[in-house]
């Protein structure tokens, strides 16, 4: 639950060419159902699929990372493994953790090559890419997604965790490189000296020109040895930012997410981690639910300004435990780094079959599938239902609606600040949509949209019986 909503965008909004999402009433003026006392438009999470052919890797893995290499015409995995070096212990003192790497053609048949880079359990047959800086350790890593001003030459960035090295080189780091398998010690750097013992998120928002990462408040909860009264509980979601990613981030670990009456229902009165990424002007957490010390699932989370996360009211699970006996049917970890794949998107995960209290518990990666852009809509009812937008400056272009509507029907009238309408584009103007695309265009007869650029207008949608995910303006000719 939010505490302070961010506040609403200034009228009139000028959408450009961006995707509008409505995973909040962001863009929201108004919405109702025709029949009031009986229903309501409603927003609908539609959690991706689980892959049917998962698990995908099995074994020592971990937090996964996924890219698609598209002129190599590959897909690039890195995981965190490990291996306990110690006898009936959890201490990180008795584990090891490397980076590995896999490789897959159609992103679902995954191969780990052989690459003879690094000693792992005493040899070099293994698929190690990475151990950390100078071996020490390297944990949670996350492949990112930077301006190319930023990536100083490497095709591929890693941001990871590092501990066990010698003091003042311990916390998050980066590190770079040209084929995602040989990496440029030279170039690894320490970044933030935290003791954040998940996959620390970092990500880039254009708008603020800033870089932001997702951690743990460990400066000052769980730093030292002592009963939970003293030492606190770090297991929540802090932020830092930076106006830079490759020097020394300065400030200190805000707290944004702690545990609410709805996840104390069930005991989950932690948070793992939050893997996060911005896309479209939104941050996009894949926020892990802990309870302590058993089960993992991944929910969704969704910030305008990367502080003030919504989660859904009905706490809709994005990956949720798979049934007893399963592979997956102890912890969930996803990610929102998902892989556009025509229209659908794919996102990959880790799962394991054992709480995260014991060491008897086995490790996979698989995948699941979603609709593009279609994790979060909104409903039109039976008996009809309107969204009105803010007010928008139109850039020109076709109206391209991402919307589901098979089983009823959707239209379009366009109004003006008072919602006037505006002469030709009505709804009674407009061509039904009856079918289920992500990048349909809405026609009136006889009108072109394209002649309202520039002027401030408002879309008003008639949705019965159908799904509404996104709305963009396309000004490809």
């Amino acid at each position: 639950m939010t505490l302070q909503a961010a506040p609403p965008p200034a009228e009139p909004v000028e959408i450009g060419t961006t995707t509008q999402f409505f995973v909040d009433d962001h863009l929201v003026d108004n919405r109702w159902a025709l029949k009031q006392k009986r229903e309501a438009v409603l927003r609908v999470f539609h959690a991706p699929v689980k892959h049917a052919g998962n698990p995908l890797l099995a074994g020592e893995t971990g937090f996964v990372s996924v890219a698609k290499d598209e002129q190599a015409g590959v897909f690039r995995m890195w995981y965190q493994t490990h291996t306990w070096t110690g006898k009936g212990s959890e201490d990180e003192s008795k584990t090891q953790y490397g980076i590995a790497y896999a490789e897959s053609k159609d992103g679902v048949a995954w191969e780990r090559p052989k690459l003879g880079l690094h000693e792992w359990k005493g040899t070099k047959d293994n698929n190690i890419v990475y151990k950390g800086f100078n071996n020490s350790r390297a944990s949670g890593p996350q492949i990112l997604q930077l301006p190319e001003a930023d990536r100083r030459g490497f095709k591929y960035v890693l941001t990871y965790r590092t501990s066990g090295a010698k003091r003042g080189n311990n916390g998050v780091r980066v590190v770079g490189s040209q084929d995602g398998i040989h990496w440029d010690e030279k170039s690894d750097t320490l970044i933030c000296q935290l003791p954040s013992d998940t996959l620390n998120s970092i990500v880039y928002d254009s708008a603020r020109k800033e870089y932001v990462m997702f951690c743990r408040p460990k400066n000052r909860y769980r730093i030292f040895e002592g009963d939970i009264l003293d030492t606190g509980e770090s297991r929540r979601i802090a932020r830092i930012s930076s106006a830079s990613l490759w020097e020394e981030w300065k400030p200190v670990p805000q707290a944004i997410l702690t545990p609410d009456e709805l996840d104390a229902r069930e005991n989950f009165n932690a948070f793992y981690g939050m893997p996060v990424r911005h896309h479209a002007g939104i941050y996009w957490g894949a926020l892990w639910c802990f309870r302590f010390n058993d089960h993992i699932f991944t929910e969704p989370a969704f910030s305008r300004d990367g502080f003030d996360f919504d989660r859904l009211p009905d706490r809709p699970k994005m990956l949720p435990l798979g049934e007893d006996g399963t592979w997956d049917d102890s912890m969930t970890f996803g990610s929102m780094d998902w892989l556009e794949m025509g229209d659908e998107w794919w996102f990959y995960y880790s799962g394991w079959d054992g709480d995260h209290g014991g060491k008897e518990r086995n490790a996979a990666i698989g995948l699941a599938k979603g609709r593009k852009e279609g994790l979060v809509s909104l409903r039109g009812p039976r008996g009809g239902g309107v969204v009105v937008t803010r007010l928008l400056k139109w850039p020109g272009g076709k109206l391209l609606l991402n919307a589901a509507a098979a089983k009823g029907e959707l239209k379009v009238r366009v109004s003006d600040p008072t919602r006037k309408v505006v002469p030709g584009f009505d709804h009674t103007d407009c061509e039904p949509f009856t079918g289920d695309s992500t990048a349909h265009e809405m026609t009136w007869h006889g009108q072109s949209l394209d002649a309202l650029a520039g002027k401030e207008l408002r879309f008003e949608f008639f949705l019965r019986e159908a799904d509404l995910f996104t709305f963009r303006a396309d000004t490809s000719k």
